[in-house]
């Protein structure tokens, strides 16, 4: 597998540079010494694709005792994906799993119906100085899915595709992307991939997906002449021709797919076509009648006021 050769359009050319439809800044927040930056949705734009969240956490250096710590809660009408570039992540939910997650690894949990899950950091890992960074996403499921029985995968570092080449590597993390396939199952048509890039490499964005979108995570890239730090979420316009350059070594993250099929509603952790079916979520919350954690029953976060 290798990466196409796309023309590259010339510096400055103004018909590519209006193939940038924003430019969005994420919300920066501070959770007491770790900071998330808030990309999806904005009040600009609230999908790429079926991306209806999309979260930055860290990079922080966190000290010893000191972890993620996120109670059980509830989920429906989308599916999480937890990646990470440094550090790691315990993962219990309402089926049953116990999964840590390590760099380069996929967590993917499909809510559909609902489901309840935590994100911990294990205890040995609190007994050590580390450094926490990756992302955190949330892909809206279709209408006809939205009720889905829940599932979870997990998705070893060693089964996801990985493209090298010119100083490039391209890790597919769903969908499909310059002729490979992530093994998860998605339930529409998307892709997501991390890139790493070597200072003045260049990488073709491929024209196939309508809704398009790239995160700078790490270091400085150029795009028509334009230049874009770390923090930025780039999306751009149907079918035009675009090239990514590293004027650092950078990594991306690639991500979007088709048009989702209608506007989604979104309160707290839940995503839904229908207002009525949040409502009775937040019910089924408050009212306990959500499964429960196994091997994390004691705690929650309760349904907040507003």
């Amino acid at each position: 597998m290798s990466l196409p050769h796309i023309p590259d359009p010339m510096p400055g050319d103004a018909a590519v540079a209006d193939s940038i439809e924003m430019v969005i800044v994420p919300r920066a927040r501070d959770l007491g010494g770790f900071e998330v930056r808030r990309a999806l949705p904005s009040a600009r734009k609230q999908m790429v694709g079926p991306f209806i969240f999309f979260d930055q956490m860290g990079p922080a250096l966190m000290q010893r005792g000191q972890g993620i710590d996120v109670r059980p809660h509830p989920h429906i009408g989308l599916a999480t994906v937890t990646w990470l570039f440094d550090g790691s992540i315990y993962h219990r939910d309402s089926l049953g799993s116990a999964q840590p997650i390590s760099p380069g690894e996929l967590n993917w949990m499909t809510a559909g119906k609902g489901i309840v899950h935590s994100e911990r950091t294990a205890p040995p890992e609190l007994a050590r100085e580390r450094k926490v960074f990756g992302i955190q996403s949330w892909v809206a499921l279709p209408k006809a899915q939205e009720e889905t029985a829940p599932a979870f995968d997990h998705v070893a570092a060693s089964a996801l595709p990985v493209i090298d080449e010119r100083g490039i590597s391209a890790r597919i993390i769903a969908g499909s992307l310059y002729g490979a396939t992530s093994p998860v199952k998605t339930h529409s048509d998307l892709f997501y991939a991390d890139v790493q890039m070597a200072a003045g490499t260049a990488l073709p964005l491929p024209v196939e997906h309508e809704e398009r979108g790239v995160y700078v995570a790490e270091g400085e890239i150029e795009v028509a002449g334009q230049s874009f730090e770390e923090g930025r979420l780039l999306v751009f316009r149907p079918g035009d021709a675009i090239t990514l350059r590293a004027r650092s070594n950078a990594r991306v993250m690639l991500l979007g797919g088709e048009p989702m099929d209608g506007p989604r509603y979104i309160w707290w952790n839940f995503v839904s076509s229908s207002k009525d079916r949040i409502e009775a979520a937040k019910d089924d919350w408050k009212q306990a009648r959500f499964a429960i954690v196994p091997g994390d029953e004691k705690d929650f976060i309760p349904l907040p006021d507003k």
